[in-house]
């Protein structure tokens, strides 16, 4: 989650998460910038010095213009910030005098602001609301932004500044954050190749631009191809065991798509789909799981497999031309892992009693299954609907019957903000005044304990074809107490969006997923430090989930669900008794969850362990042989994404990267007993865990920040207990 100019190009060229950028005037929203692609504008708004990105937004916080941002502003804007880019960094690199820490490093963080609003401008918008206009951009541009930052990060008479500095840190007379961040600007150019030899830079630069190319095509073909996959149905009937809210919806997305009279079911972007728990006909059930599945390898214009050799290739030689044996041993040498051992030795402790957890479960399914009259064996299309009968039957639990009570803006504001409350003195206004780029777009100002305005945050909850799959959080204007800017954040989510003048219930796991996110939005609206480059969530990829998994703790804090659970009708609370069998319910499936995500983590390390030379050609083949190998390869539980749509790994930033979640969830266990053990709630631990780590973002090593927090290292043992799984007390 790089966010400053040079991170975010960076991050184009090494595949490290781009999730940034950064205004205000009519009390009206406006059109979205994403659906204007071929209108035709006024003059000025088309000329280049009328262009929103030539200057800094004039709106609170630098909030973006998007009643002025257009498709057609993003090429020239992206162009010229490129090229004053270009000027700032030889200004630098061709200085006269000797380097120093203000005019080499601090004027690094200076350069490229132009660049830096444009870019997480658009980045942002194409992930939340793209259009053809913007893809095609997004195809242009990823191999020149790619261009663009190995000419900064191979720039010799750059590095030798940046050396010359790393060489003497000690008698410079730095404090403790501007060490960091000259630490690790030399990291960065020589991870980048800075050390290289001009021929092996030139081979660098085509290697990058290549992989750029083929990771922005690998995104657009599965957001193309899910859209694509929708599954159309002829009948009401085969549809059987829906609510009505969520037929009625599939209705309206049939008659949207052209099939008037028919039923459409959209895909979300992981291997299982909602809708399987509920669809009582298995042949439909079998329908939406296969399409799901399949995605990106069936052929036609979007299938991926092709894309993923090559992509696995390319970056397995690059490795090799830095000095590693492959991607992973790259990749993981700066996280707070370490190494392909740490890994692997995590996962393989993990695997086998996950695996066996969900043999158990699936023993229980398959009797659920006979006690029902099938005389089938189960399949992956069958578990969703069976398990969810099976823990009815545990738990005399059913989900849908605690939906009334999590409706939507109840769960946002007096559920994630009133926790934000009455943890860290938080309070929330809703900003209507200020422009957004799609209609169901909400922005909040976010005002500190002390009265203090702190940040702009936006919310944009609803699925749409626009939108890429899955959740997370993107910041539009970093923090940064030199360049003086204050934190604009978003949160993205794909909640479906019920028909017009329903309420939006949400499940169980949406309502967790929400806090979740929340949590990443903290991290960046506390961010206080100096310089841009260490902002919000700019620390290590398998640090960053930590602080958003921590805060899904309070979505079943007692006091935070009794402020929010109530029903959406009568304002009843969530019953005592319903209350229990969510809790006690949530643990059930728990070898499924593991199991499926350990699956695709697997396979993530399993492609990124590879040599150049090592790389199949048949890339369904080799996913098979991967799940056999490490013993995952459970029929019934599929990998959380399969490889051809598998976009954490293969184009969105996780590339040997996906390990982090459950690798942060160590930190995450240890860090909820601490708040278990000293009072829970309070403002006193709340304003700790601010200070000591959510506002320091990549400041300081990422596991001191924990350790100051914590006390010492985390133990194993609160994840291997919340998991189901086994392991002894003094597991590391």
């Amino acid at each position: 989650m790089k966010k400053h100019p040079l991170a975010l190009a960076l991050a184009a060229v090494l595949s490290l998460p781009l999730a940034a950028c950064g205004e205000r005037e009519s009390t009206q929203a406006p059109q979205p910038a994403a659906t204007q692609t071929g209108s035709v504008t006024a003059t000025a708004n088309s000329a280049i010095d009328a262009n929103p990105f030539n200057q800094p937004s004039s709106l609170d916080f630098g909030y973006p213009r998007f009643d002025l941002i257009r498709d057609e502003h993003f090429k020239p804007a992206l162009d010229r910030a490129m090229a004053e880019h270009r000027v700032e960094i030889d200004a630098i690199s061709g200085n006269g005098d000797a380097p120093t820490f203000d005019n080499t490093i601090v004027a690094l963080e200076r350069a490229g602001e132009m660049l830096g609003r444009t870019q997480r401008v658009f980045m942002n918008l194409a992930g939340a609301h793209t259009n053809d206009t913007l893809r095609a951009v997004q195809a242009e541009f990823a191999p020149k932004l790619a261009a663009h930052m190995d000419a900064i990060l191979l720039d010799n008479a750059l590095f030798q500044r940046i050396k010359s500095l790393y060489e003497q840190r000690a008698t410079l007379g730095l404090d403790a954050e501007q060490m960091q961040l000259l630490e690790r600007y030399h990291t960065d150019f020589v991870r980048a190749g800075a050390n290289l030899s001009a021929e092996e830079k030139a081979k660098l630069k085509e290697l990058n631009g290549q992989l750029a190319s083929l990771q922005t095509r690998f995104t657009q073909n599965v957001q193309k191809e899910t859209n694509a996959s929708a599954v159309l149905f002829d009948d009401r009937e085969a549809l059987a065991g829906l609510p009505d809210s969520a037929i009625q919806a599939a209705a309206k997305a049939a008659s949207d798509a052209g099939h008037e009279g028919k039923f459409m079911l959209a895909l979300q972007n992981t291997s299982g789909q909602p809708v399987l728990a509920q669809l009582s006909n298995r042949a439909s059930r079998q329908r939406v799981y296969e399409a799901s599945v399949n995605r990106g390898a069936k052929g036609g214009e979007f299938d991926n497999r092709e894309l993923v050799a090559q992509i696995v290739k390319l970056r397995a030689e690059r490795a090799v031309l830095l000095g590693y044996p492959n991607h992973a041993a790259y990749v993981l040498e700066d996280g707070t892992a370490g190494s392909i051992g740490a890994v692997n030795g995590m996962l393989a402790q993990l695997a086998p009693p996950a695996v066996a957890n969900a043999r158990r479960e699936a023993a229980e399914i398959q009797q659920a299954i006979r006690a029902d009259g099938g005389d089938f064996e189960l399949a992956p299309w069958d578990w969703a609907f069976y398990a969810e009968k099976v823990r009815q039957a545990k738990y005399d639990f059913d989900a849908d019957a605690v939906k009334p009570y999590f409706e939507l803006n109840r769960v946002l504001v007096d559920g994630v903000f009133h926790a934000a409350n009455q943890l860290y003195g938080l309070s929330f206004k809703e900003r209507t005044d200020l422009p957004v780029y799609q209609e169901d777009v909400k922005v909040w100002e976010v005002t500190d304990a002390n009265g203090e305005p702190l940040a702009l945050f936006l919310t944009d909850l609803y699925a749409r074809p626009s939108k890429r799959g899955g959740a997370w959080m993107n910041a539009y204007v970093q923090q940064s107490g030199l360049l003086g800017t204050r934190p604009v954040i978003g949160n993205h989510l794909n909640i479906p969006k019920p028909p017009a003048g329903q309420p939006t219930l949400m499940t169980f796991d949406e309502v967790t997923t929400l806090f979740h996110e929340f949590g990443h939005a903290l991290h960046g609206m506390f961010s206080n430090v100096t310089y841009p480059r260490f902002a919000g969530t700019s620390v290590p990829r398998d640090f960053v989930e930590f602080p958003s998994q921590v805060n899904e703790m309070w979505a079943t804090w007692p006091s935070v669900l009794a402020n929010y659970a109530r029903h959406h009708e009568t304002g009843e609370p969530l019953p005592q008794a319903l209350l229990d069998k969510v809790l006690a319910a949530s643990g059930y499936g728990e070898g499924f969850r593991t199991t499926e995500y350990l699956a695709a983590t697997l396979l993530d390390q399993a492609f990124h362990q590879l040599g150049p030379d090592e790389v199949p050609a048949d890339v369904i083949a080799f996913e098979a042989q991967a799940l056999a190998k490490y013993g995952v390869d459970f029929a019934p539980v599929p990998p959380r994404y399969r490889t051809t749509y598998f976009s954490h790994t293969f184009s969105g930033g996780y590339a040997a990267g996906y390990y982090s979640y459950i690798w942060a969830e160590v930190l995450d266990a240890a860090t909820v007993e601490w708040f278990q053990n000293n009072g829970g709630l309070t403002r006193e631990n709340g304003d700790r865990f601010r200070q000591a780590l959510l506002s320091r973002g990549g400041s300081a090593p990422a596991m001191d920040l924990f350790r100051g927090f914590y006390g010492s290292d985390p133990a194993l043992q609160p994840l291997l207990k919340r998991r189901g799984l086994t392991g002894s007390d003094d597991a590391r």
